[in-house]
């Protein structure tokens, strides 16, 4: 009965990359790539490919309604600019990833989350009921379309969804408060903007097989909205140390990859 095993593997995968994103508002990407590494044996190319087919359909919408429905807004310009930068990004990306060598993607990914925990630490903690930086023109467009490239790119090249950037690139870079910076992330994981760097992975089939993808779609959709809830009861700056301490344990476990 290989396909239950599979099955419930991909389930397992997805309930904790999808607590993982709903609860830091990253796209669960991150989470895909190194569990279906540890869990379901997958080599790098086929976790990644993996959790960008995993995030094609709408798995996060759970997580979104509950951070909309806790207050926090998305201006729609915001969600166009970092959208068309995506796009860019995630198609370059995933051409690039598919002629690299397994320890070259693992070493890109720890110099990538390393940069991340960097950006997360050297921000200021924003004081908690601080006005949210909900008017579209405080932020102009072209940051938000070079952090669209990034987070596509880093999408696509390194198969994570991109949400990491997202998130990071608004809350550090743009001063957005966490929780806002995280609903426009997990709205990333709704919008299909990974499909043609899906596409080019699973064209080369580097994904695993169709019961672990079934699982862990289920496994997302459960853990995202656990998350999720679980994020809007905690503070800002809970959230950011939280973050930080989650990609710092991805980082040392890519780098333990790379090294092995």
């Amino acid at each position: 009965m290989t396909w239950i095993y599979e099955l419930l593997a991909g389930a397992g995968v997805g309930l904790v990359a999808g607590l993982a994103s709903g609860f830091s508002g990253t796209s669960p990407g991150g989470g895909l790539v190194i569990f279906s590494v540890l869990l379901l044996g997958a080599e790098q190319h086929v976790a990644q490919g993996t959790s960008l087919i995993a995030q094609v359909p709408p798995t996060g919408l759970a997580g979104v309604r509950r951070y909309w429905q806790s207050g926090n807004r998305s201006p729609l310009q915001w969600i166009v600019w970092i959208g068309i930068g995506f796009l860019i990004g995630g198609a370059s990306g995933s051409c690039v990833a598919a002629a690299t060598p397994d320890t070259v993607l693992q070493w890109t990914y720890v110099i990538y989350l390393v940069a991340l925990i960097a950006a997360l630490a050297l921000r200021r903690d924003r004081k908690d009921g601080e006005s949210k930086a909900g008017d579209p023109a405080e932020l102009p467009w072209l940051p938000l379309l070079l952090i669209g490239v990034l987070a596509g790119f880093s999408s696509g090249f390194m198969g994570i969804g991109g949400g990491l950037a997202i998130t990071v690139g608004l809350a550090a870079g743009l001063r957005v408060p966490q929780h806002q910076a995280q609903l426009v992330s997990l709205i990333f994981s709704v919008i299909p903007t990974n499909s043609l760097a899906a596409w080019i992975y699973w064209s080369k089939g580097l994904m695993v097989s169709w019961p672990a993808i079934i699982g862990i779609l289920a496994g997302l959709w459960i853990g995202t909205d656990l998350g999720a809830r679980m994020a809007n009861g905690v503070s800002n700056s809970v959230l950011r140390r939280t973050m930080i301490a989650l990609v710092a344990l991805m980082a040392l476990y890519m780098t333990y990859k790379a090294l092995g």
